[in-house]
């Protein structure tokens, strides 16, 4: 739908490439837009503005303690393990937990929602087109 999309605004052949409509637009791919998504819910949840039945399914890293460690001020998720390879890496806590690890600490330590919806997509845009300059 993405692709079809493109091609309808640019006026393009299904035999044209899509890649300079897609990068000239400033949308995603479907795989880095999907992770973007769930690095959006990942954020609600981090700060409690996501739906409540996602809240209990990640576990933030840091539990408080007796002693403080370096630890205690990053934003991290426990990436849960899963039995199953195909299903269990796709499911909401190991999704949300995997790809809130891989962002860099400048993005995951925003402090508005509306600043950290800016931060990732362009992190993912850079990351997907790689030889396109901003």
């Amino acid at each position: 739908m993405l692709n079809a999309a493109a091609r309808l605004i640019f006026h393009l052949k299904r035999s044209n490439h899509i890649t300079d409509a897609l990068v000239s637009l400033h949308w995603l791919r479907v795989p880095e837009r999907i992770q973007y998504k769930v690095a959006v819910l990942g954020y609600g949840v981090f700060h409690g503005s996501a739906s409540r039945y996602l809240g209990p399914l990640t576990r933030v890293a840091y539990v408080p303690g007796r002693r403080t460690l370096r630890s205690s001020a990053t934003n991290r998720l426990i990436v849960p393990s899963v039995k199953l390879s195909t299903v269990g890496s796709r499911a909401f806590p190991a999704a949300a937990s995997s790809i809130w690890k891989s962002l860099p600490e400048y993005i995951v330590s925003a402090s508005t929602l509306r600043s950290f919806q800016h931060h990732p997509k362009t992190f993912l845009f850079r990351r997907s087109f790689p030889d396109i300059l901003l």
